[in-house]
């Protein structure tokens, strides 16, 4: 009995994140999620940071991305460019449509010029 409560309680504090990233989706529609799940697993290697302020291999994607064309993010989605290989054979045209949903709901980036730094550091 002395070894079932901490081990419940190791169990919980494990399962507690999983739970709370299954069911803090916001307010995204279910295409929305699917693009999430499909960006994580196709496109995150090169497009989202591995840990908090590493460098990408590509671009990182927000609602600002290519200035908010939906046409232009789905042309490069699918033929690839220079560095990006294109995944119109990869992705159903229902998948682009969730991805580009998906990125549609993320913030872009806060710009900070040199005296915003400055200033806070003062």
């Amino acid at each position: 009995m002395k070894h079932t409560i901490p081990a419940l309680a190791l169990v919980l504090s494990v399962a507690a994140p999983f739970v709370h990233a299954q069911t803090s989706g916001g307010d995204r529609n279910a295409t929305q999620a699917l693009g999430r799940q499909l960006l994580a697993q196709s496109c995150a290697v090169c497009h989202l940071p591995p840990t908090l302020g590493a460098k990408t291999y590509g671009p990182p994607l927000n609602k600002g991305t290519a200035a908010g064309n939906d046409a232009a993010v789905r042309v490069v989605i699918e033929n690839g460019s220079e560095r990006m290989p294109g995944f119109k054979y990869y992705l159903k045209p229902a998948e682009v449509d969730a991805i580009i949903a998906y990125i549609r709901t993320m913030p872009a980036p806060v710009l900070t010029t040199a005296n915003d730094a400055q200033g806070a550091t003062q």
